[in-house]
């Protein structure tokens, strides 16, 4: 059962990592490298690939994060309602069912307040 949930979860993982990614990083590439320099060169305060920024790269980061850890958090309450339903009424097995549901919930409320707390910061140091 352990070898089975890890293998699910690398999966999940590195599923959602394959698929986020080369969207993330699409902005355009249809200009190729000239038309990157050309802007970079014009642009006026923060350039498109800034660190900061609507797009930039702490924000693409952090959406980033945040939809992993909400994929894996809704997958651990699920398994965590699976072992909760399995547990035959175990009173070890039902507290480590809701021990699993509990710090999934706990998990991706933190992830949504950091989320908060990182986009505000930017906000506040945006040039």
């Amino acid at each position: 059962m352990k070898n089975t949930l890890k293998t699910i979860t690398t999966a999940t993982v590195l599923g959602a990592t394959f698929l986020a990614v080369p969207t993330a990083f699409a902005d355009d590439v249809s200009g190729g490298l000239q038309a990157g320099v050309n802007a970079a060169g014009s642009a006026n305060g923060l350039a498109k690939g800034s660190v900061t920024g609507s797009g930039g790269y702490v924000s693409i980061i952090v959406n980033f994060l945040l939809v992993a850890i909400g994929i894996v958090s809704v997958i651990m309450i699920i398994i965590g309602g699976f072992r909760y339903t399995l547990s035959n009424g175990d009173e070890n097995a039902v507290r480590a069912a809701k021990d699993t549901i509990l710090y999934s919930v706990i998990g991706l409320i933190v992830a949504i307040l950091s989320f908060v707390i990182v986009n505000f910061v930017l906000g506040i140091f945006k040039v």
